[in-house]
């Protein structure tokens, strides 16, 4: 599996063209704490039942707390024909570490 580290990820946003879904796999309540700007919310429980809505050829980088959860959903997708997926190694907690340090944290 790919993966990208937050830092990364900061300096390929501002260059890709088009951009990455950044698909966000953690629970409502968490979110609403704090989230990248652009990402698109779907909980993990429901990426089995709402992949459908998703481009398995378009870029993806899944996102969680701190990388585990989006790991499982990045495997489980690669496994289902989605061919350009990428992991935010560290999550939202490294975002907000290493690119946005007034993010809330949790």
């Amino acid at each position: 599996m790919l993966e990208i580290t937050a830092t990364e990820l900061k300096e390929y946003l501002e260059l890709a063209d088009p951009a990455p879904l950044l698909l966000d796999v953690r629970e409502p309540h968490e979110w609403e704490i704090c989230h990248i700007p652009g990402s698109r919310l779907i909980p993990m429980n429901q990426v089995p039942e709402l992949s459908s809505q998703l481009d398995p050829e378009q870029e993806t980088i899944v996102i969680c707390h701190y990388g585990g959860r989006s790991a499982r959903v990045a495997t489980y997708l690669s496994q289902i024909g989605f061919s350009r997926i990428i992991n935010l190694a560290g999550g939202v907690d490294a975002w907000a570490r290493e690119v946005d340090p007034d993010m809330p944290t949790y």
